[in-house]
Parts: structure tokens; sequence; C-alpha cells
């Protein structure tokens, strides 16, 4: 089946797909019974109906507005190896939570390595925890909602707001940043603002040693 329907303008004059919402995301994985586990009982996925017509083998899952496909590799051995740096600025998928501290205590209990960074925004500090899937895509989870949607091209800001008011931008107040402990990455530029990337605590609680991390 062919959408003819007019899409939303682009910023360089052509038009956009008429996209709704994010659907899901799809991931191959060498164990699907361990990614399934991992997808449903740590982060809180719950396992969905899934097409029988499919000839091969995985599962769906759903939760917070999004789906999760998982599907079991052919060949698990030709996988790329598991990756051991955990790298912010690597491919992921971003999910924000009411409690920064319930996550890395149920990330330590169940001995899940990670890395935490503080970006700090007009005034306004973001948390970020990353980690691996058992396959090494990695999971972000964030307070990035404290930060505003600014659209860059005015012009175009009805198409993501559908008609509502945008809200106000952040304001571009740089502070200072006074952390003994933490280590300063750099700078991130974010809707005409900077603001500053900072460790706050690397792995697990150890020191902060290098590895960049722009909030992304």
């Amino acid at each position: 089946m062919v959408n003819t329907t007019a899409g939303v303008k682009c910023g360089g004059g052509g038009a956009a797909l008429p996209l709704s919402t994010l659907n899901h995301v799809s991931l191959v994985c060498r164990s699907l019974s361990t990614s399934l586990t991992f997808y449903r009982d740590f982060l809180g996925f719950v396992s969905v109906r899934r097409p029988g017509s499919f000839d091969f083998d995985g599962a769906w899952l759903f939760n917070y507005g999004i789906g999760i496909h998982l599907l079991q590799a052919e060949d698990p051995e030709s996988m790329p190896p598991n990756k051991k740096e955990i790298n912010p600025k690597d491919n992921h998928i971003s999910f924000t939570c009411e409690s920064m501290e319930a996550v890395q205590r149920r990330l330590k209990e169940m001995g899940v390595r990670y890395v935490q960074r503080r970006v700090e925004e007009g005034g306004v500090y973001v948390d970020q925890i990353f980690f691996h899937d058992p396959d090494s895509f990695m999971i972000e989870i964030c307070t990035c909602d404290k930060l505003p949607v600014v659209p860059l091209d005015a012009a175009a800001a009805h198409s993501i707001f559908a008609g509502r008011s945008p809200p106000p931008p952040v304001a571009c107040k740089i502070r200072p940043v006074k952390q003994p402990s933490a280590t300063k990455l750099g700078s991130v530029a974010a809707g005409g603002c900077v603001g500053e990337v900072i460790v706050v605590d690397a792995i697990n609680g150890a020191a902060a040693g290098g590895g960049g991390g722009a909030m992304s």
C-alpha cells in the first residue's frame, strides 16, 4: 500500500513523511531468552502477542508508549563481540525516569556496569546513566525531560507541537560548575545555549576516566 498523504514541509523545502508516532525499536540478539529476560524483568516491558505468520524466532514487548521487537540472530556467532567500553556517544535508546537513585540501586543489585553523566544547561542539571543490554546495545536512563524542546526552525514548530504553544526556552545563563570531584569534559550546544558536560560518577561509582559524554 502506498501512502500519498502530503507530509509536513521540511526546512529544505521538501515534504517530510506523514509520520505520527514512534512505534517500536527492533533489535537482533544472540539469545532471545536472555534479551527477553533483560527487557521484561529488568526494564519492565510486557510481552505482547506477535503475529503467528512470522517464520522466524522473536518476541514483542511493549511499555512506556513504545514497543521493543526482539529478533533471534540466525547466526549468533557472526555477531560483533560485546563492547567493553560504554560510550555515551554510541547508538542508544533513552528513557526518562522519576528516580535516578532507584535506577542506580537496581543496576548495582543486578551487577550491571554503567556510566553516569551530568549535563548543565542554563542552570538546569540533567542526569544520565548509560549501560548495555546483553548484546551491547546501549540504554540511557535520564532526566532529559527537564529541558524544554526548542525547535531551531521556528516555521516547523507547529509540526512537533500539534498546534500547542511551545514551552518557553531555557534561560541562557551559564553558571560556573562547582563540583571538585567532577571532571569537566567539554561543552554541548542546544537551542542556542551552551552547557557543560560533567562526569559526576563514572563506572558504578568509580572515579571518572575519559570516554566523553555529550547529551544525545
